[in-house]
């Protein structure tokens, strides 16, 4: 499949790296870890995939645990981060066209807002291949802040974010043809200010599901957090749990 060239690619070097590694403080990673190992109820040596992996965070503990990890990451900051602290199965490589063992993994997960980077059909080529991955009967837990009953209700044109000497602003705009929202994000440390762009595909809990249910999987449930509220109507995330057939 011919990759499109997207904004994701080089995206996450530099500000951008140290803004998404500062907001993602320890307390948020025990915290998703600790549901994640609640949710796939698997023993130590259980092997769990993390894609895309970022910094790998939630691997690193997961890892600490007793379970076999296996991380993939565009982003060479992102994994060499991850290197640093781990000697694990980091891979470079593109959630849109993975290539993965057939059932091989007995979990896995995608955290953070990047399930939103994939317009339907590749997001949908995303599922299919995790599904193939995966073994039967295995969980499936996928974590966005961009779906419409999240993000429509409360949208603002803009935020500031501060973290030590790093300032960003993010501006939104939302796409209604491309059900896509359009972020602009500046970064100001040091005197240097610099623009990138982003994006998110948007959608409705329900069309998930159905996405889910194409792929090979049934969806057990909806959560509005990892602490486990249900999800409704103006939850900040919503975490999908879901099991191979």
């Amino acid at each position: 499949m011919k990759l499109q060239q997207q904004w994701f690619e080089t995206f996450f070097r530099g500000p951008a790296v140290d803004f998404w590694t500062r907001a993602m403080t320890p307390a948020f990673t025990l915290a998703d870890v600790d549901f994640l190992e609640k949710t796939f109820d698997v023993k130590p040596g259980a092997r769990l995939l993390d894609v895309p992996c970022g910094n790998g965070r939630h691997s690193i503990e997961l890892a600490r645990r007793g379970y076999r990890v296996t991380g993939i990451d565009l982003s060479d900051e992102f994994l060499a981060a991850a290197r640093a602290e781990l000697d694990a199965d980091w891979r470079k490589g593109d959630m849109r066209a993975l290539q993965l063992e057939p059932s091989t993994f007995d979990d896995a997960f995608c955290f953070g807002n990047s399930f939103g980077y994939l317009d339907h059909a590749v997001a949908a080529a995303f599922l299919s291949a995790l599904a193939g991955a995966l073994k039967p009967g295995a969980k499936l837990v996928i974590e966005t802040g961009v779906t419409a009953e999240s993000i429509l209700p409360t949208l603002v044109q803009k935020r500031w974010h501060r973290f030590g000497d790093l300032i960003i602003l993010s501006e939104n705009r939302y796409d209604p043809w491309e059900s896509c929202l359009k972020i602009d994000y500046t970064f100001v440390r040091d005197g240097t200010v610099e623009t990138r762009p982003a994006a998110s595909y948007v959608f409705t809990a329900a069309e998930l599901r159905r996405m889910f249910d194409t792929a090979g999987f049934d969806t057990l449930s909806f959560h509005g957090s990892v602490t486990g509220e249900p999800y409704q109507l103006g939850s900040q995330r919503l975490v999908i749990i879901a099991q191979r057939r």
